[in-house]
């Protein structure tokens, strides 16, 4: 019984508090909210205009058109509406601050807004003949030349692909290589390389190709 009491005391003193700051709030403010309602259209054939936003001006709030261009939002006296839409020039309309009443209706008209695009050129695929051809005839700068012919002279191709590492083919393979190798001489010592004239004569080539150089590749 008790709690109730207490419960009833608390929701009189709010009712009581609300009734006060209602009566000290001047009517001027009570009486700022307005209802804006309204169709907005084509200002050429008169059709609605869907999902166009209607936006309080510096104050984020707004609202859409459904899809017969009606809206509704509730906004305050002396405040400025933009209607925007992809397609039409905005428009701003002023709430009259002596409005009377709390609501106002508009039916607004919206003009197209022209864009020009620059004009698109479709051509057709070029055939192989004509790639080639283009791709022939194509000026390539000296220097790009240049280092497009030393990337790929064959002493920095034996460079590229001595630094480049195995991938899952070539590794199985040199694995496989080396295990016939092992199973190969197994029992018996491998033969020296430093008495084969075949070995000395691949040394030798590879020396004077230069390939033990150390090259930076471009």
């Amino acid at each position: 019984m008790r709690n109730t009491l207490i419960l009833l005391f608390i929701a009189f003193f709010a009712f009581a508090n609300k009734q006060a700051i209602a009566q000290q709030v001047p009517n001027i403010y009570r009486d700022s909210v307005v209802q804006l309602y309204g169709v907005i259209m084509t200002a050429d054939s008169l059709k609605a205009v869907p999902y166009a936003s209607i936006i309080v001006k510096d104050k984020g709030r707004g609202t859409v058109t459904n899809n017969d261009g009606v809206f509704s939002i509730a906004v305050n006296k002396g405040e400025q509406i933009t209607f925007s839409c992809v397609g039409f020039k905005n428009r701003t309309i002023l709430i009259p601050a002596n409005l009377e009443g709390n609501q106002y209706s508009v039916i607004q008209l919206l003009v197209n807004d022209t864009n020009f695009l620059p004009a698109t050129i479709l051509k057709p695929r070029p055939t192989r003949a004509q790639f080639e051809r283009d791709f022939v005839n194509a000026k390539v700068d000296d220097d790009l030349y240049e280092t497009a012919r030393k990337n790929t002279s064959a002493s920095q191709k034996r460079v590229i692909l001595s630094s480049l590492p195995f991938d899952g083919k070539e590794a199985v393979g040199a694995s496989l290589t080396q295990q016939a190798a092992k199973y190969y001489y197994s029992g018996q010592l491998p033969p020296m390389n430093i008495l084969n004239p075949s070995a000395w004569r691949s040394f030798i080539s590879s020396w004077k190709r230069g390939d033990y150089k150390s090259k930076k590749i471009k």
